[in-house]
């Protein structure tokens, strides 16, 4: 049985040529990651045409994700790098500008100043760098600060204050512009950043159809989990940030927390953050980095995600690699089949969905007819996922008319996808599945599988039969 964990990978400098996706995807990538707070749309529009070709080269599935940057304080652009020491005093203003320096940086917000009080801390470069605010000159918009804690600096990183900032508008205009620009290049999915309650998630939902991926990394989102979880399509466990916002030792149990709640409703869940951080540079991970992939894997994530690792690392295709390696081996001793009882309990609450119903039943006839796979043919990827989180033994076979549906499907855990014509009659279709999975070899005749189907056919949403079929 192949692996069942799906790869998630941002691309970067370092694996933006189509041989390198070429070679990344035959290690495993399922899902390419384009990160559109760094780069100009531009720069992204050609990764995303170089990830096609790639895909296409091997003819595998594979889905880009639109990373938007999200309502996250960024710094301006720098003349140089800037090497901050302790004591260094460095002002932040609202507006400045030209290029900044070691002294003097630009934010974009006008409403830092007032947000903040002498004594507070601020974080740059993912929280290794430490500032403590002197003075605020909210007349000037300006925050006068000096390093506690010092380090690199380049343009545009993050700028992190801890808590709340309530006024920082939750979708700005720069990111809906960005969202139509990645619908123009046909993006299958959507990460949303700094997501802090459900409501940020429909805001976002009245401006595009495409399935859009909720990043917990803010204190409120983790206290609003539930309810963004149940908004989002997917969510993710961004630890980075997360890191910066909450007590570092409280984020394994909300990484945990997290993909339960997830699990339980039936959401794919992307880990993410620094999971094989040494390969940036080297080319094996840590024990520790290899015991925190599993770790995650046996906690119920549906995917892990690279960030610096393919983006910047200097071993790209390693790392896949080795991900896919972790995954496949700690994958032989996960209790699949007999999956964790709350997530069982609480897939069970969707009474009135006859959707989990059959996804619940199609799972235990697996386990107790030893079937081959289970057979999905499936409009929008719902009935995919559903029964993705029921964690069978089998493989999940997806099968649809849509291509972005097949791709999409790239980010379910143990979901394989192909493309099937459309049909209006079950009969018809519960007939092609069958044979489609013969000719794709995901069984073999003889071989018994079960196919899942709707009345009527060829309306998204309508999962009510399950089928045992000999191909």
């Amino acid at each position: 049985m192949d692996r069942r964990t799906k790869i998630v990978a941002t691309i970067g400098p370092a694996s933006d040529d189509v041989d390198t996706l070429t070679r990344m995807i035959d290690a495993g990538m399922d899902v390419a990651r384009l990160n559109f707070s760094h780069g100009t749309p531009e720069e992204k529009a050609r990764t995303a045409q170089r990830v096609r070709a790639a895909a296409d080269r091997l003819e595998r599935p594979v889905a880009i994700l639109q990373d938007l940057p999200g309502p996250k304080l960024r710094i301006g652009p720098l003349d140089e790098v800037a090497e901050l020491k302790p004591g260094d005093r460095v002002t932040f203003e609202a507006g400045a500008d030209g290029a900044g320096d070691a002294e003097r940086m630009s934010v974009a917000w006008p409403g830092l100043a007032d947000a903040l009080s002498p004594g507070d801390v601020l974080y740059l470069t993912d929280g290794t760098v430490r500032l403590r605010v002197e003075t605020v000159r909210r007349a000037e918009h300006a925050v006068e600060t000096v390093v506690e804690l010092g380090g690199t600096v380049s343009s545009r990183q993050g700028l992190n204050v801890p808590g709340e900032l309530a006024d920082l508008p939750s979708v700005g205009e720069e990111d809906l512009e960005l969202l139509r620009f990645g619908e123009s290049l046909g993006v299958d999915l959507v990460a949303l950043s700094f997501v802090r309650r459900p409501e940020d998630v429909a805001e976002v939902r009245r401006h595009t159809r495409l399935p859009l991926i909720a990043k917990i990394e803010k204190p409120q989102a983790v206290e609003f989990a539930e309810q963004i979880i149940h908004a989002a399509d997917c969510v993710m466990v961004a630890r980075g940030d997360l890191g910066i916002e909450l007590e570092i030792e409280e984020v394994p149990l909300v990484q945990k927390h997290v993909i339960a709640l997830a699990g339980g409703l039936a959401r794919p869940v992307i880990t993410a953050t620094q999971m094989l951080d040494s390969m940036v540079a080297s080319s094996r991970p840590t024990r520790a980095e290899v015991t925190d992939v599993a770790n995650a894997i046996l906690d119920g994530t549906d995917a892990l995600m690279l960030s610096q690792e393919t983006a910047v690392g200097a071993h790209p295709v390693e790392s896949v690699a080795m991900m896919a390696s972790i995954a496949r081996r700690t994958e032989r001793e996960a209790p699949y089949g007999h999956w964790n009882e709350t997530r069982v309990r609480r897939l069970e609450r969707h009474d009135q969905d006859p959707a989990y119903t059959v996804a619940y039943n199609a799972c235990a006839a697996a386990r107790q007819l030893d079937l081959a796979a289970l057979v999905v043919p499936t409009l929008s990827g719902r009935s995919a996922r559903i029964i993705s989180a029921h964690r069978p033994q089998v493989p999940i076979v997806a099968l649809s008319p849509g291509k972005e549906t097949v791709r999409r499907c790239s980010l379910m855990w143990g979901v394989q996808a192909a493309r099937m014509r459309r049909h209006e009659v079950t009969e018809e279709l519960i007939a092609d599945a069958a044979r489609r999975v013969v000719e794709l070899g995901w069984a073999k005749p003889g071989q018994r599988v079960g196919i899942t189907a709707g009345l009527p056919s060829g309306r998204p949403g309508t999962t009510s039969l399950f089928q045992v079929q000999t191909v």
